[in-house]
């Protein structure tokens, strides 16, 4: 194997949880020919986050080394809602809903891939030409104890809960897409591995070389334990304004830090193992950081939105500035003023009372710059104060 052929499966290889199976992979790539790598996205949800760009990235890196990519929308098993990792039955989504969310993935990948080097494919173009026959066909190359055999459906089986017919056909539906497309490699996440291999099996019923399955982790959100979710709020969506990024990617823990560069980062593994070099030699991790941060932010809106974020960033929590772009609004209040966790509410800066309270006592609220601990606190009638809870929410608010 050259020095190029061990380099691109490093490359590969980063960051990667199971690669099934190696040795198959090393003879496609030693073919020469451009591989087709796919994986398949469910527009379930309208925006993409970065726990979503893991495999974006991992495509990315294939479309570096010269292959073409298949960024597949489900929009046909999308409307039967994959069952991996899920203990009750997802309910199913319309056309519509779909459609409209199908649109906003294929406007946001091309922020990660190269379009010239991509293949924007919908499953439903085979999906609804397979019919009635076609898709008892399928159903009929497995049996029910082998569909047992993924975790999640024998759990569910042995604890009573209910499994649809229909959830059975999903890791048929995703292995056939294999097929149909004639893949050479599929990614996805370590909970889809069941999927994954149901491709391999059907492209050897079809007379075809089986696919190689390449399994990346699920991303840490920003608690840094639980998986990246917008359910949890741990989440950043790479739609979101460059600032926010910025701070809320400064927010991590620096053990965190490394993991998002291995993840996350186009930069070198040689470069990164660098980076970890001097930060063990003394340089301060929150350097390392900043550049995080830039490359993230330039990867969703430009150099310069980057730089921006930057300045911002630095006037902000280094010099005690407040953010240019800060809302100003103005609460009707009684004579006698309002109470704080009220206007905090009224304002958009916590969703309740509960969290008010929560973050008074985290040290988190402050007026006019000064930290915040009487909960009970009421503001006068007339006055204008800036309020800031936690790092990155501010306004300007005037009692009326």
């Amino acid at each position: 194997m050259s020095l190029d052929s061990q380099q691109a499966l490093n490359e590969i290889k980063r960051g990667c949880e199971e690669l099934l199976i190696e040795a198959e992979l090393l003879e496609k790539l030693k073919s020469g020919r451009p591989l087709r790598i796919k994986a398949g996205f469910d527009p379930t949800a309208p925006d993409l986050h970065l726990g979503h760009t893991v495999l974006l990235n991992k495509m990315r890196h294939f479309q570096e080394l010269g292959h073409q990519v298949i960024f597949l929308i489900g929009d046909f098993t999308g409307m039967i809602g994959d069952p991996s990792g899920k203990n009750t039955t997802r309910p199913p989504l319309t056309r519509e809903q779909i459609a409209d969310n199908a649109k906003t993935y294929a406007e946001q990948v091309f922020k990660i891939l190269k379009p010239e080097q991509t293949e924007v494919r919908f499953n439903s173009e085979w999906m609804e030409q397979l019919g009635a026959a076609g898709m008892l066909k399928l159903a009929a190359s497995h049996t029910v104890a082998r569909m047992l055999e993924r975790d999640d459906f024998d759990k569910r089986f042995k604890g009573n809960q209910p499994i649809a017919i229909h959830e059975f056909l999903y890791p048929l539906m995703q292995g056939y897409d294999s097929v149909a497309l004639k893949s050479d490699v599929e990614l996805g996440g370590t909970d889809q591995k069941f999927n994954l291999l149901m491709g391999r099996e059907l492209q050897k019923q079809h007379g075809q070389s089986p696919q190689v399955v390449l399994m990346m982790p699920l991303l840490e959100g920003l608690d840094g334990v639980n998986k990246m979710s917008k359910s949890l709020g741990n989440y950043i969506g790479i739609n979101e304004p460059a600032n926010e990024i910025f701070g809320k990617v400064m927010s991590i823990s620096d053990e965190l830090m490394w993991r998002w560069y291995d993840l996350l980062s186009f930069r070198p593994i040689s470069e990164i193992a660098g980076l970890k070099q001097e930060v063990a030699g003394g340089r301060n991790p929150r350097d390392i950081k900043v550049m995080l941060a830039q490359e993230l932010v330039a990867r969703f809106h430009g150099q310069a939105a980057a730089e921006g974020a930057l300045a911002e960033f630095e006037a902000r929590f280094q010099r005690g500035a407040l953010p240019e772009d800060m809302p100003e609004l103005t609460i009707a209040v009684e004579a006698a003023g309002a109470g704080l966790l009220n206007v905090l509410k009224q304002a958009g800066l916590v969703t309740s009372s509960k969290e008010g309270v929560r973050m008074i006592e985290q040290g988190g609220v402050k007026i006019d710059g000064e930290k915040v601990s009487d909960k009970s606190l009421t503001l006068s009638k007339g006055v204008t104060v800036v309020l800031q809870v936690g790092k990155h929410k501010f306004a300007r608010v005037t009692l009326d």
